[in-house]
């Protein structure tokens, strides 16, 4: 693919594309329209998401409203209580929770969820962007249904700057106001097939939704671009194995797309997944993150030292659509570039095509290629369609099966 070609994609895709919105529908047609243009025609798979029309918000902390953004699919109610900053998740700190409103760090994932309500929990406060930014954005985050399991408390989120000055200034009582409208909505995958000469097939993933205020150029129209690079090439090219590629809608609210994919499909003829997950940026070194046994690793470094390219290689689970097929026992690797943080960042507003270097992303997309050349024409898939003991229990832990010791 050439350098004004992917210029022209992220130009052409540089909006917001939340999960189940109109915007995510937009560009899933789009990626079809570009499958079009090198004489390809993908389908596109919906399936059932949660989504939520927000009524009313509200957060005020001794009487003084504070900007916030209410948790999608987080209930209706009104709460209030005395404000509480949990800043461990220690039995001691944990138990102080009961009856308060707890302003917490990080994401809230679903063990630290689980242990605001068992310990009494009325509501909750996240806060996402950087003290030392100008801007005041607030990401609009959501309550996962994997992670509330039906029982719901209402949540805000917030700037940071907010929330480092009720920490400093001692804020006492709050109160959170949510309501919405909840229901059930629809994304999508974007698929497409290039039989092969035999029956099994390799899939290639990429997701192709962002957050709440980002265009996700990086992360991860990025991997969608390389994604079609690819289409486009060996939908000339002979290839043993077959290849199908998956653009996965609502990656970012918890890999819902890949889900739907290895829930509705059968994967018994699927050898190895490849994910594409934020490539071609500035800065930043080349890594691939291997779920499967540890000889995909080694592959992987000599293959690399074979072409020359710098790749850090390691057995691990990706955060990305990558996770739900390893967790099917089929062998996975993603692919990414690193930035360093302060270079490039992603699920805020500052992720455009300004961090990206077209030329960069030729050069990554030319090591994939090469790589799934090397797999897609093997005589026999040489990695094993077996997870390791390491990889389940790392598996167990990230999908919230297992807590973590």
């Amino acid at each position: 693919m050439e350098i004004k070609t992917i210029e022209r994609i992220f130009e052409e895709t540089a909006w917001v594309r939340t999960g189940g919105s109109s915007q995510e529908l937009r560009a899933a047609e789009y990626l079809q329209g570009e499958c079009r243009r090198f004489g390809c025609e993908a389908v596109l798979e919906p399936f059932p998401v949660d989504m939520a029309t927000i009524r009313a918000e509200g957060l005020w902390v001794d009487g003084r409203e504070i900007p916030c953004k209410g948790y999608l699919c987080a209930g209706s109610a009104t709460v209030e209580g005395e404000l509480y900053y949990l800043r461990d998740t220690s039995p001691c700190s944990l138990a102080r929770c009961r009856g308060k409103i707890v302003l917490l760090d990080g994401y809230l994932g679903y063990w630290k969820y689980q242990d605001l309500l068992e310990n009494g929990a009325l509501g909750f406060i996240t806060y996402d962007g950087n003290a030392n930014y100008q801007d005041c954005d607030i990401d609009r985050r959501e309550l996962r249904s994997y992670v509330s399991q039906g029982r719901k408390i209402p949540g805000v989120n917030i700037n940071a700057k907010d929330a480092i000055a009720l920490v400093r200034d001692g804020g006492k009582t709050a109160k959170i106001l949510l309501e919405q409208e909840e229901y059930t909505g629809e994304s999508r995958n974007v698929v497409l097939d290039l039989p092969g000469q035999v029956p099994e097939y390799i899939v290639l993933t990429a997701h192709y939704d962002s957050t709440s205020l980002s265009q996700g150029a990086y992360d991860n129209m990025s991997g969608c671009v390389g994604l079609l690079a690819m289409a486009e090439r060996f939908s000339r090219e002979p290839h043993r194995y077959g290849l199908r590629f998956v653009w996965c809608g609502s990656e970012e609210r918890g890999l819902l797309g890949s889900k739907a994919y290895c829930r509705d499909h059968s994967l018994k003829d699927i050898v190895l997944n490849v994910n594409l997950d934020m490539i071609g940026c500035i800065m930043g070194h080349f890594l691939a993150c291997c779920t499967s046994e540890e000889k995909l690793v080694h592959y992987i470094e000599y293959f690399s030292r074979e072409l020359g390219f710098g790749c850090k290689v390691n057995q691990d689970v990706y955060s990305s659509d990558s996770t739900p097929f390893a967790d099917q026992g089929i062998p996975a690797v993603s692919f990414a570039r690193a930035a360093p943080q302060n270079t490039a960042t992603i699920h805020n507003s500052y992720d455009t095509l300004a961090v990206m270097s077209p030329a960069q992303m030729v050069q990554d997309m030319d090591f994939i290629t090469a790589f799934v050349t090397r797999m897609a024409n093997a005589v026999s898939c040489p990695v094993a369609r077996k997870m390791p003991d390491n990889m389940k229990e790392k598996l167990d832990e990230y999908l919230a099966r297992k807590r973590k010791d």
